[in-house]
């Protein structure tokens, strides 16, 4: 099944479900389903990539890091358990 297809076939579901209280959840949910299959059909997934070469870097010299967080989080236990 296409995406036009699916998008037709949403489309028709709204045009026949009655609004009420009841039925506003799963109007919603077609809403947001349509809104997607239109996003896919504007802008089609894209490939994974991974064609292109990668890229080296060269490990030379002293390097700086910074842990920054929120307290109580486990950076020092971080740092410790990495540091040996």
């Amino acid at each position: 099944m296409s995406i036009l297809e699916k998008i037709a076939d949403i489309e028709a579901e709204m045009a026949r479900t009655q609004r009420n209280k009841a039925t506003m959840g799963h109007l919603g949910i077609l809403k947001a389903r349509l809104a997607k299959l239109r996003r896919e059909l504007i802008t089609p997934k894209g490939g994974g990539g991974g064609t292109g070469e990668g890229f080296d870097v060269a490990k030379t010299g002293d390097a700086r890091i910074g842990f920054v967080g929120f307290p109580s989080v486990g950076k020092s236990t971080l740092l410790s358990n990495l540091a040996g």
